[in-house]
Formats: structure tokens, sequence, C-alpha cells
């Protein structure tokens, strides 16, 4: 039988299959059937048992196989003081170590007797030894693969195809496919513990941001689900129902689900604590769901609230207020509801020259809007339908123009650039 052969078949002549072994393994089995043969037997006759002592092709083998695994086990070799007493005394006359490749000359005896029966049936015997073995040694494979899979597979909700890792485990780089979300979105939906609740949300919102898997969301009813964690009393799971929706919310069919929350978004931007987490969640989704004139009309009467919240809030809060005013800017159907807003005369201190250049870009974006708008449908600047403490008047009165005069001199350059395309009234 050779390295790479079958190990033999059986009576009913199927194939055995053969299970890789390790080289050791492959040593020892040669040399158990070696050890095995060369005893005496009644049915050897004295040129087979001869030929048992002649140990030049097992010497060969075993140092050929046994020189594969230098790297991995440490072997005595015959030029380092030769054989360990222990093995030597277990390796017979005339045979070579299947595992060091050392050899010692058969010991002197008398010949045994010729016989060619005999001589077939003790190699028939030897190769049915060795099939034994290999199959053995297959079998402990099998078991040890089985072992292990079993253990690798009760983890639980770990179903990545690439990885054992947590449905739930934000962190991850993977996409979850179709299967996996619906998963976590029945675990969101049947769980009350807020750490899971968390963790999902936050793992939805990550997958949300690609477009497949924003239709797949979509198609497995999860908005509805991830929606109504967005009137959670615990202001962390609301931040992030509110961050998956704005995730999902890129989807321009999402949003025709999306929109019903957009009421008690408002409410929780424009009533809760002022520059939090949930505000900031929320003008995001706000300005996502701006983004198209489909459903501004919405915030008609946030309007006024809008810029309080801009007026009184930090740089970043600033920031996205005026990103969702530009995309109301943008929309001729929104001009008159922007300008008739009631508006504080600090409004103006916008426009100072110190103010921090991606507010003030902004800030006159937004007043080059207006102006546009107001060209396209053929509005004139003077007529007198917005109140004094309106935006109209703000913008369009004496202290609003000394401003507009003062950044022509300002030092950046697009700064001084956005003031000169905004026209005079």
């Amino acid at each position: 039988m050779g390295l790479g052969g079958s190990a033999g078949k059986p009576a009913s002549g199927g194939s055995v299959p053969v299970w890789p072994l390790g080289a050791r393994g492959v040593c020892v089995a040669l040399h158990r059937v070696r050890f095995a043969s060369t005893s005496p037997s009644p049915h050897l006759g004295e040129a087979a048992q001869t030929r048992r002592g002649q140990s030049g092709r097992a010497y060969n083998l075993s140092r050929a196989v046994s020189g594969r695994r230098s790297s991995d086990s440490h072997f005595l070799s015959p030029g380092a003081g030769g054989l360990h007493p222990a093995r030597a005394a277990a390796v017979p006359a005339g045979l070579a170590d299947p595992c060091t490749g050392a050899h010692e000359p058969p010991a002197p005896g008398p010949t045994p007797r010729t016989g060619s029966s005999g001589s077939m049936g003790g190699a028939r015997d030897a190769g049915w030894v060795a099939a034994g073995l290999v199959l053995g040694a297959g079998a402990c494979y099998c078991i040890y693969r089985l072992m292990r899979g079993q253990r690798r597979g009760g983890h639980g909700l770990r179903l990545r195809p690439s990885q054992s890792a947590d449905l739930t485990n934000g962190s991850c780089d993977d996409i979850l496919n179709a299967e996996q979300l619906q998963k976590l979105l029945y675990l969101l939906e049947s769980t009350e513990d807020p750490v899971i609740i968390e963790r999902a949300l936050v793992t939805l919102g990550n997958n949300a941001a690609f477009s497949a898997n924003q239709v797949i969301i979509r198609e497995l009813g999860g908005i509805p689900i991830v929606g109504s964690k967005s009137n959670d009393p615990n202001h962390s799971i609301k931040e992030k129902a509110l961050n998956a929706l704005n995730n999902l919310s890129v989807n321009v069919e999402n949003q025709i689900k999306i929109k019903v929350y957009v009421n008690q978004v408002c409410e929780d931007v424009f009533s809760g604590p002022l520059n939090s987490p949930v505000q900031l969640a929320g003008l995001r989704l706000l300005t996502n769901m701006t983004v198209t004139n489909d459903h501004q009309h919405m915030l008609t009467s946030y309007i006024t609230d809008l810029f309080h919240v801009l007026l009184t809030g930090n740089g970043s809060t600033k920031v996205q207020v005026l990103k969702l005013l530009l995309n109301l800017s943008e929309n001729p159907a929104m001009t008159e509801g922007l300008l008739g807003a009631q508006v504080d005369s600090s409004f103006l201190s916008l426009y100072d020259g110190h103010t921090a250049k991606e507010i003030l870009l902004r800030a006159l974006t937004l007043f080059q809007n207006i102006n546009n708008c107001l060209k396209k449908e053929g509005h004139l600047a003077s007529q007198p339908t917005f109140t004094k403490d309106s935006l109209f008047f703000l913008l369009y009165g004496e202290e609003c123009a000394q401003k507009m005069r003062a950044l022509l001199n300002h030092h950046d350059a697009d700064v001084k650039e956005k003031v000169t395309v905004i026209p005079k009234f």
C-alpha cells in the first residue's frame, strides 16, 4: 500500500475511504505492520523470513516520511548518540525506527523454511492490519470533527456565514443578509431588555447604511418595528432608533413609511433637552426627510421652533438646523412660511464677520435661496404681508444690509463671493 493510495478494498468490492494521516502517524503504522510481520509464523517460509530481515526499504521509507515533520517534532538522529534505550528495546532487530530512521542489523539466527503460500498469507495479513489502522485513524478524525462542529454551532443567534459573531454586535464589519436581518428584527420586537434593544438598533442602523439593506428591511416590515422604538422613554434607545430611521430614510420609498413619525420627531426635537444626542438625531432625520419637496409641508408649523433652536443651540446644533432650513429654502412653496416665521433679532448675529465659516456660509446661502425663490414666484420684496418681527423684515432691513456690506471685506474669499451674489433690495 503506497502512501497516497487506498487502504484496500472490503469483501463487497466497495472502496474504503482514506483519511489523510500525519507523517508521524504513517511512520507508526508502518512500524507496527513491520513489527507484526517479523515474528515467526508457521505460515511463512524461509525466504519470506529472510526478506523480513532486510531493512533497506523500511529504512528509506521511514527516513523519507519522518523528514517531512522535522519542524513539528523533535526526533533523535542516528548521529546524535543513537536511539533512546527505551525506543531501541521496542524496535525489532533488523528494522529501522519509524520515527528516527535509526537502523540496527538483524541478529543472527536460524533461517526459517520457505513457502509461497505462507508468504502470500503474511503479506495479506500485513495489508489488512495497515488498512485497519488507517480506518481507525479516520474514524477518530471524523468523531473529532463532529464534536468540534457541535461546539461551534451552539452559540444561539451567531449566524454570520463568515464568522461566529453576535447579530447585535454593531461593531462587526460584515453586512447581514436577509435571513439574519429578519432574525434581528424579531429579536428587536420580542425582547424587553434595553441593552439588547439598543445593540440591535445600532446593528440595524449600520446595515441600513447600505442601499440593498434599506430595501430588505422595508420589505421585512422592519420600519414600523424600528419606528416604535423612537417613542421609547429611554433616551439612548430613542437616539439609536432615530439614527436607524435616518439611514433608512435615504431611500425615497422608505420615506413614505417613515413620514408617520415626523410629527413625533418634531415634538422630541423642540421640546427635548437642547444640544442633546436625541435632538441632533432627530434633526438629521428631518434633514433627510426634506431633501425632496414631498414631505416638507409637514414642517410648516415648526419653522419658528427651528429658528429658536438655531439661535440657542451650540455650533453642531446650529449647523444641523441650517442644513434643514436650506432644504426648505430651495422649495418656493415654503418661502412664505420661512419669511413669515417669528424670529428673534439676534438672528442677524449669524452674519457677523467673526461667525464660524461653516455657519456663516450656510446663513448666507439661506438668504440667497430665499431671494431666488422670490424671483421664481414673481413676488416683490416690498410686499407688506409679513409682521415686523418676522424673518422678512430682518433679512431686508437696514441692519442686515449693513452687515452684508461689511462682509464684502471679509478675509475669506468664499464668504466674499457668496455676499456678492445676493441681490440688493
